[in-house]
């Protein structure tokens, strides 16, 4: 029986992000053009501008397919009645760093994120995600962090804010280091290491308690 419209066209938008993800890694985005994507999906380029307004579009749902499971991750933790708040950011953090590890797709979209993708005019769609992203990233950080002090597992004069910014560029910036040189050292291996000295920071650290004057 011949497949329903509906399914080939899943299949094709499919082969499009697919294609996508291979000529932004190779090319950059800045110098990937939608007729490249549609080339290298084997596709017309009417097929491309079926499915994505424009290569800002395709740029987005490509980095979805990474971005959709941790946001999913984030709204089953990010929980103020949760038991275990500190365990669950734990938890989002090795999940963020063992996507990058385990999970090709996702380390390929990283890759790009970090390094193939010029960030130059702050009224390209393409940057403005990127920011909204960052900055919706912190307070989801600060959220789980608050929730864990409320339940006493850190400190309760930790700065939340500084404490979120911290994560943020350690997860970042690991990140950012690995992927531009995977062989420099072993991720898989020390993830956990990673994370538990973050949190072993947060709870003995002097500097990353409120000022007496805040």
């Amino acid at each position: 029986m011949a497949r329903s419209t509906k399914e080939e066209a899943l299949e094709t938008r499919g082969r499009i992000l697919d294609a996508a993800a291979e000529v932004f890694h190779q090319h950059g985005v800045a110098r990937t053009t939608l007729a490249d994507v549609a080339s290298a999906a084997d596709v017309t380029r009417g097929a491309i501008y079926w499915h994505f307004k424009n290569k800002s579009d395709l740029f987005d749902a490509m980095c979805e397919r990474v971005r959709l499971p941790m946001e999913a991750m984030i709204e089953r933790t990010a929980d103020e009645n949760a038991h275990d708040p500190l365990n669950q950011f734990r938890n989002r953090c090795l999940f963020t760093l063992q996507e990058a590890t385990l999970n090709p797709e996702s380390r390929k979209i990283f890759e790009i994120v970090l390094h193939k993708c010029e960030l130059v005019d702050p009224e390209d769609p393409i940057y403005i995600r990127q920011h909204e992203c960052f900055l919706q990233g912190r307070t989801d950080i600060e959220r789980l962090l608050r929730f864990a002090i409320a339940k006493g597992q850190l400190p309760r004069e930790l700065d939340p804010i500084l404490a979120a910014v911290m994560v943020q560029g350690l997860l970042f910036g690991i990140l950012n280091n690995w992927t531009f040189s995977p062989q420099s050292f072993d991720l898989a291996e020390n993830v956990s290491k990673v994370v538990d000295n973050c949190i072993h920071m947060f709870k003995t650290s002097p500097f990353m308690l409120k000022s007496s004057e805040a």
